[in-house]
């Protein structure tokens, strides 16, 4: 009897491993097409000097491609428990690429080989960080506050930097933008983990993947962008 109950919660165990590992593979599936779709839209976006004069000398077209990707996401964000997970799908597809617009910028003032060495740096500490977020059986909830804090300090310490053009301030809040969202791709992860439940119904399941996508999507571009301004060499 103990063996036939032993061997039923090894089961109901290995069913809901199958099914957390699943839904992480989705999770990381979207935000892969999500970086995709970004990555080329700014690409071919930037070869067009008509299109970035366009995009980025007009103020009220400016003001669309600042604010287009922000409303997408609150909209999502804010609806995601009432819309279907096809529209969840769309909408974030829609978001990657609006962003892909916005970025498109990073192709003019950069070099292709500063882009490319700060994609692959990023890339490496963000599946560190992922891995080390998917399966350390530390609770990382205190990372939390701390990190959130240490984010609204920083978007003010961005701002400041608009006005100071300090390459030494410039510099410091690359390195704390790098450390911040290195720690939230952990943190992120391992919240992203917890919003699994087996009893999900598919459509649930879906929904959750979109929105851990977005997480760790923003996670990444954040944490690419500090990347390329801290390494990055800007065109002449």
């Amino acid at each position: 009897m103990k063996e036939k109950v032993a061997l039923y919660y090894k089961e109901a165990a290995n069913a809901v491993d199958m099914g957390l590992r699943r839904y992480m593979l989705n999770v990381f599936s979207y935000m892969s097409a999500g970086l995709a779709l970004t990555a080329v839209v700014a690409y071919f976006a930037s070869c067009s000097r008509e299109l970035m004069g366009f995009l980025f000398y007009n103020p009220l077209v400016f003001m669309i491609v600042v604010f287009a990707p922000l409303g997408i996401s609150i909209y999502l964000v804010t609806k995601l428990a009432k819309i279907s997970a096809e529209k969840a799908r769309i909408l974030f597809l829609s978001y990657a690429a609006c962003l892909g617009i916005s970025l498109s910028s990073i192709f003019v003032v950069y070099s292709g080989s500063s882009i490319t060495s700060a994609f692959f740096v990023t890339s490496s500490m963000f599946l560190s960080m992922v891995i080390y977020g998917y399966v350390t059986e530390k609770d990382l909830t205190g990372w939390g506050s701390f990190l959130t804090m240490g984010l609204i300090g920083l978007i003010i310490a961005s701002l400041v930097d608009l006005f100071v053009h300090s390459s030494m301030f410039s510099f410091l809040v690359s390195i704390v933008g790098v450390v911040i969202f290195t720690g939230l791709t952990a943190y992120d992860t391992q919240v992203i983990k917890s919003y699994y439940f087996d009893s999900d119904s598919e459509e649930v399941s879906q929904k959750k993947a979109i929105y851990g996508a977005l997480r760790l999507y923003l996670d990444f571009i954040n944490l690419f962008l500090y990347v390329l301004r801290f390494l990055g060499s800007r065109r002449d």
